[in-house]
């Protein structure tokens, strides 16, 4: 999975939610960390190990 390409997709909110799953996870985090807008996505964990990823809603905006 091209992951960069996902994290955009969410940034520009042309995706709602990433479900990342345990086996992803370590794959996933190398493309998270190295991804220029972090801070505009937050994840959330879940029951069963699954994290899954949104865009940051800023009040501001």
């Amino acid at each position: 999975m091209d992951y960069m390409a996902e994290l955009e997709a969410l940034r520009t909110g042309k995706r709602d939610e990433l479900v990342i799953t345990p086996a992803e996870f370590m794959a996933f985090q190398v493309a998270y960390r190295e991804y220029q807008y972090k801070t505009q996505i937050v994840g959330e964990a879940h029951r069963g190990g699954e994290v899954h990823y949104h865009r940051q809603v800023n009040e501001e905006n």
